[in-house]
């Protein structure tokens, strides 16, 4: 914080008559004192000086305020009979800082809708909808004490900048109307506004609120600045006496990962999947969650509520309330989170883009978050956003929009990671990684999908002399297990596989500080088909891909993989059993075969999942 002070009379700040000044600071405060030279020495040790035309005094703070006044300024004003007037400054020096020592004030993006009425956020609504809507708000208030007429020949103007006014808005409590009326004072297309101010002791307040959460273009910064003005010559333009700052930043967007507890389900029905939603709704019952069921009517026959949205949350000191981030995919379900979800204290945020910009990559089964990870002694206590995209940029590579990516990185407090997903049909990273909770290590592991490991078990069995039993029985034209084994072309689809998994395992490794005690591998085997579209291989599960998987705490909903029977068990089953349960884990397995899996989608894709927000404050962590 620095303050320029024109202490000269007329038109500074000393009173008419006075020929000297003395200044002194507590420790915090730097003076620097220009146009000037000291007179004489006090008895306290301080010097006394001449109030010439253009003298200037500025106080600079040392570091930020622990404390509201926590610095003060006295300023003695002498006449030539050494008769004194005394001015008492205090200072807040303000400063936005992270970490569990920082400070500063934080401001709630008002995305939620109070009114039912209403068909858009609150945000986008030019006054105050009612009690509940000032919760959504930060308090600002302006504490005034002056002497009698000051204001008569003073004014005192609220303003942000021209940037900034179209990021905030500011309403005042009238307090003269009963129940208050909230005029807005600063916002879009207003940046300045004169305040009414009375002589004397005087507090006014402010309800401030975020128009847009951090973006490319927007750090999350807002700075609101209250200037003091000499109006006694006009009509001679107003002189600035002093300035005050108050700085907010923005409450981030914050996704969850699978460990934190699961609050919410959301799938869709549509009119052949009776029994998956049955399944669902039954584990979610199991795992004490509520469950919506989004109806055929309101879906479409869009039944990939995950590639739809993301769940977040958005937290202040005053207020936590959770956020839906809808996708640009916009088809079938692109009504359901703004007219379904969004509501009161359910706040709601979007990127759109042109339509032919969009791709599959761009669905949110493409967008997932890891648990708390240490890497090389950075803590990420919010966990890292995992994105999939290309290896490298080519001609038919696809990337997830720049609008989202942009928005993501622009969070700051869950520092993106870019993985290689673009050798999939789908592209998603869902497709090849999963986390679940361990009550060991870090507290969770990370699921692979492994052809090596499927190869393995496979190869196992024919030595068991199990080589003609079947998988697929019963969903599609059986295979062996040592037809599985004996077909090149399939193993050099797997090796190319798992050398693209295997590149993101070592990213993984090396962001989120995972060694290989923190992976588990899943069997699982992949197929890479002719995209006519793009004229390239893309890999597809053979079988239902098993880490695509819906979590609810402790309890796992896992994509049926309809494996070899072997002593009346699946031993792709029996083989994940043996990996997860140890965990304490329960492994259900759901028949998604004829109405997710031969669409390219899975358990993961088809649900959805609001949790619990995290016990750690965003503004503790150093990003």
């Amino acid at each position: 914080l620095a303050i320029f002070l024109l202490l000269s009379p007329q038109p500074g700040c000393a009173p008419a008559s006075c020929k000297f000044f003395e200044i002194s600071a507590t420790s915090g405060v730097v003076i620097d004192i220009f146009n000037c030279h000291p007179v004489k020495k006090s008895p306290s040790g301080t010097s006394k000086w001449l109030l010439e035309p253009g003298v200037e005094v500025t106080l600079k703070m040392k570091a930020p305020s622990s404390l509201l006044n926590d610095e003060k300024v006295k300023i003695s004003y002498f006449t030539s009979k050494s008769s004194s007037v005394q001015a008492l400054l205090y200072l807040t020096g303000r400063n936005w800082t992270w970490g569990p020592h920082g400070q500063g004030a934080i401001l709630l993006v008002n995305c939620d809708k109070d009114n039912p009425k209403s068909s858009t956020v609150d945000a986008k609504m030019e006054r105050v909808t009612n009690n509940k809507d000032l919760k959504d708000m930060s308090l600002m208030i302006l504490s005034t004490q002056t002497p009698k007429d000051f204001f008569s020949r003073h004014q005192l103007i609220l303003h942000v900048s021209k940037f900034e006014m179209y990021k905030v808005r500011v309403f005042q409590a009238d307090r003269k109307k009963w129940p208050s009326k909230y005029k807005m004072v600063l916002g879009p297309k207003m940046p300045s506004h004169v305040l009414t101010v009375l002589d004397g002791h005087q507090e006014n307040t402010f309800y401030v609120e975020g128009l847009a959460f951090p973006d490319v273009d927007f750090s999350g910064i807002v700075s609101f600045t209250v200037t003091l003005t000499d109006i006694s010559n006009l009509p001679i333009p107003e002189a600035l006496l002093f300035e005050d700052t108050v700085v907010f930043r923005v409450a981030p967007w914050i996704m969850t990962p699978n460990t934190q507890a699961p609050q919410e389900v959301y799938v869709c029905r549509s009119y052949d999947n009776k029994s998956f939603v049955d399944s669902v709704k039954a584990l979610a019952k199991t795992a004490k969650c509520k469950l919506t069921i989004c109806p055929e009517e309101e879906n479409l026959d869009d039944i990939w509520m995950q590639d739809e949205m993301e769940f977040g949350y958005t937290q202040a000191p005053h207020k936590i309330f959770p956020v839906v981030f809808d996708s640009p995919r916009n088809r079938g379900l692109k009504d359901f989170p703004i007219k379904t979800i969004l509501g009161p204290d359910f706040g709601y945020v979007t990127r759109e883009a042109e339509e032919d910009l969009v791709t599959g990559l761009d669905s949110f089964g493409n967008l997932e978050v890891s648990p708390p990870v240490t890497v090389g002694g950075k803590e990420y206590p919010l966990g890292r956003i995992l994105i999939g995209g290309s290896s490298y940029p080519r001609d038919q590579s696809r990337e997830m929009l720049k609008e989202l990516q942009d928005f993501l990185f622009a969070q700051k407090v869950q520092a993106p990671v870019r993985l290689f997903s673009d050798w999939l049909s789908i592209g998603h990273v869902d497709e090849f990684l999963s986390f679940v909770p361990a009550q060991d290590g870090k507290g969770f592991r990370l699921l692979l999908a492994s052809p090596s490991t499927c190869y393995k078990l496979f190869e196992e069995k024919e030595k068991e002399g199990h080589g003609d039993v079947k998988m697929l029985e019963g969903v599609k034209r059986n295979m062996m297990i040592k037809d599985v084994l004996s077909d090149k072309t399939l193993r050099q689809h797997n090796q190319y596989v798992e050398s693209c998994i295997a590149w993101n395992r070592e990213i993984l490794k090396q962001e989120l500080g995972l060694t290989e005690q923190d992976i588990i591998d899943i069997p699982q085997l992949f197929r890479l088909k002719l995209k006519v579209s793009r004229n390239e291989l893309k890999a597809e599960a053979l079988f239902p891909d098993m880490v695509n998987m819906l979590v609810l705490g402790k309890h796992l909903g896992i994509p049926k993989p309809f494996g070899p029977i072997i002593n009346g068990q699946c031993c792709l089953e029996e083989k994940v059993r043996a990996l997860l349960e140890p965990l304490g884990l329960k492994c259900t397995f759901i028949d998604d075969y004829f109405t997710y899996h031969i669409l390219s989608g899975e358990v993961h894709c088809g649900t959805n999942v609001q949790r619990k927000p995290f016990p750690f404050k965003w503004w503790n962590m150093m990003p």
